[in-house]
């Protein structure tokens, strides 16, 4: 199987977006990449191949692949699609409210690690009209790229967060019940994120999804790879490992602004995450 490399299809600045246009779709072979792509689908109709599981496909459907996930295209007529390659580790996607979109986290993290499980139908399926604002943002995206300017990184950045945020705001308005699933589940890491340092029990988390404990722990787990306390504690240690690094405040005072109640339980996990108590960190990255 192919693995598409970055070095080979980013430019050669190393920026961490491209705007991939084929119109038609050639056949290209089963391949992963060490990037991620947005998919959008501009014309014609084929068979999109993931691992074991196969989907058709129309205009309008948008969909993202992760880089480790293996795909290919089938049975072509005249398939045009866009294709924006980008490496999530080089965007800022955690700036503003970005990650208080529930639409965000469903099309972003949940639908692909879910989709077999809803035979690609919980996919976003663009309107016509939300189709053409997409195109005109990938238009506007496109354009910094190919010119280059003094300045495109940031214009480029701000066009790619303006598309991302438009069709996460499609999908988190869609009426489609297998989306609407997903998006319970985008709600509490919504919910989650929006402040890490706050009380929030599993209970809380269920409540919100809608669904029945059983329900909502099994979805959520096959997604993220992890239970949503476990996720939670994950947050929590990665921002204390930031103001670690950032800040002299003690590690107590951390443990307990980013929502830990028992300090030494705190350095407990923090340990088991990173290989080294909170002290040795800090030490280290000092």
């Amino acid at each position: 199987m192919k693995v598409l490399r970055k070095q080979d299809w980013f430019h050669s600045d190393g920026f961490p977006i491209v705007v991939e246009r084929r119109d038609p779709q050639e056949p290209f072979g089963l391949h992963c990449h060490e990037f991620s792509e947005i998919v959008i689908i501009t014309g014609g109709a084929g068979v999109h191949i993931t691992g074991k599981d196969s989907y058709e496909l129309k205009t309008g459907d948008t969909f993202v692949i992760g880089g480790d996930r293996p795909h290919d295209y089938l049975n072509m007529d005249r398939l045009s699609l866009i294709n924006i390659l980008f490496d999530p580790n080089e965007l800022p996607l955690s700036i503003g409210d970005l990650q208080s979109l529930s639409g965000y986290h469903a099309l972003f993290t949940l639908e692909p690690a879910w989709r077999s499980r809803h035979q690609f139908t919980s996919r976003l399926q663009l309107s016509p009209a939300e189709l053409g604002e997409t195109l005109h943002l990938v238009d506007k995206l496109d354009q910094e790229l190919c010119a280059r300017q003094p300045g495109f990184q940031v214009m480029a950045i701000a066009a790619m967060l303006e598309l991302i945020t438009f069709v996460s705001r499609c999908y988190g308005e869609t009426h489609n019940p297998s989306s609407k699933s997903l998006i319970r589940v985008g709600e509490t890491i919504s919910h989650i994120r929006r402040d890490i340092s706050q009380p929030i029990a599993l209970e809380d988390l269920v409540n919100i999804s809608g669904m029945s404990r059983t329900n909502y722990i099994r979805m959520f787990e096959a997604a993220m790879g992890t239970s949503p306390i476990n996720y939670l504690i994950g947050l929590r240690i990665e921002e204390a490992s930031r103001l670690l690094r950032s800040t002299d405040r003690s590690v107590t005072d951390i443990a307990f602004d980013v929502g830990f109640s028992d300090s030494n339980y705190f350095s407990r996990r923090f340990r088991k995450t990173q290989g080294q108590s909170p002290r040795e960190y800090r030490k280290r990255y000092r």
